[in-house]
């Protein structure tokens, strides 16, 4: 009778057993799975890596009765979840541009490069139709510490018209290790991007080139286009920053009063408990993300929360260490960095600027204030500006915005270079 008892218990035991270390293994299978989709690893390897986790999962079930079996397979899961991980560093490329039989387009440039800045070693990469075009500089998206990897996708079609090269900064993305966080400030950047546009000055033997920023790197923008005018044809921005104080008390007041009129008392009970900006402490992230996201659900477009961690797992220029090192590199900077903008007040601070000026508003951006900017238009004096009002809230992203900046970018910011359209 006890030998009867222990033969269904024994076998649901290793049923039991069975099912979890399948999960495990799908888990961990994971890094191989999303390969194609996240990666710019060949499909031959990924089809390789594919079946050996099959086979991994297949030994799992087939050897049920053994634990130790079971543990085999779940250590070649991790060997290959390994391989998955060192084969997305290895092949992390920028896609080619292709002509419409698929090949490479002839005196086209489509590459990922380490450069030497300031004894650092940053990433960047360029692309773009024809190395003749004129070369536009992207400093990277919001943060501090939003790779310029991150917002590439945005230029695509200026490619055509354009040389595009999208910065990691130091401290993100393929930059990570670059600087110690604590050496980050107003100096390392603006004298790497200096670095970076004197050795893009000289590659492409061009004596000027353009410069975009997006929010915190607008700010970048503005202290560069200031100490270095001579080097850029135009400075164009979207989500520019110019008050960073005063920017987030506004923004902090909006999320608390959208929260009260939707009825929300949890999280507006929360936003007061953090207090109006701008915080302190060691970790800055939290309390501004909390209003933020918010903001963002004003606009209409994803949470913070959300699509810093996300997306990065999309960029193909980012093997799956990169993607994690974004994520860790936009949290570490903004700590170290963010607090060095309370004092920022471009109004006075950045009354004047030497070169032609291009801000892209979002008319109902909530994130980077557009009353701030327009203020900040209306009394800056320099050569030539202009103010594009974009429909919606912040950033590029809607197709109808992306149409606005390409016909500004091409028929009123490109011809200040001189080059034949």
């Amino acid at each position: 009778m006890d030998a009867q008892r222990v033969g269904p218990a024994s076998r649901r035991s290793a049923t039991l057993t069975t099912a979890l270390a399948l999960v495990a293994a799908v888990v961990l299978s994971l890094p191989v799975l999303l390969l194609p989709l996240t990666t710019a690893v060949p499909l031959p390897l990924w089809l390789a890596l594919l079946l050996a986790c099959l086979a991994a999962v297949a030994w799992i079930v087939l050897r049920r009765q053994k634990a130790k079996d079971k543990l085999y397979g779940l250590a070649a899961t991790a060997l290959l979840a390994a391989a998955a991980v060192a084969a997305s560093q290895a092949f992390a490329a920028t896609p080619p541009i292709l002509d419409r039989d698929g090949r490479p387009l002839p005196g086209s440039i489509a590459s990922m490069e380490e450069v030497e800045l300031n004894g650092t070693r940053q990433w960047v990469t360029i692309r773009g139709h024809d190395t003749a075009n004129p070369v536009l500089l992207n400093l990277g998206m919001g943060g501090p510490g939003g790779g310029g990897f991150f917002n590439a996708m945005e230029f695509r079609t200026l490619e055509e018209h354009f040389t595009v090269v999208s910065w990691d900064e130091p401290g993100t993305g393929k930059s990570y290790g670059a600087v110690p966080f604590e050496e980050l400030d107003r100096e390392r950047f603006v004298a790497d991007a200096a670095a970076l546009t004197e050795l893009l000055r000289n590659r492409f033997n061009q004596e000027r080139i353009y410069l975009y920023g997006v929010s915190w790197s607008s700010i970048v923008g503005i202290w560069l286009v200031q100490e270095h005018p001579e080097l850029y044809h135009a400075f164009i921005s979207s989500g520019q920053m110019v008050n960073t104080v005063e920017n987030d008390r506004l923004g902090y007041e909006r999320a608390l009063r959208h929260l009260e009129e939707q009825g929300d008392t949890g999280s507006a009970e929360k936003l007061r408990r953090n207090g109006p900006p701008p915080y302190g402490g060691d970790n800055l992230v939290a309390p501004y993300v909390d209003y933020l996201d918010v903001l963002n659900d004003i606009m209409g477009t994803p949470r913070y929360s959300l699509i810093v961690p996300v997306i990065p797992f999309f960029v193909p220029e980012y093997g799956y260490i990169d993607k994690i090192n974004h994520t860790r590199g936009l949290v570490n900077s903004f700590n170290a960095v963010y607090p060095q903008l309370e004092h920022l007040d471009f109004v006075k601070d950045a009354p004047v600027l030497d070169i032609p000026v291009f801000f892209f508003v979002g008319r109902y951006d909530v994130n980077a204030m557009a009353p701030l900017v327009e203020e900040y238009y209306t009394m800056l004096a320099a050569p030539h500006k202009e103010l594009v009002w974009l429909d919606g809230g912040h950033g590029l992203g809607s197709a109808d915005n992306q149409d606005v900046f390409m016909d500004v970018m091409l028929t009123r910011v490109r011809p200040l270079s001189g080059a034949a359209g």
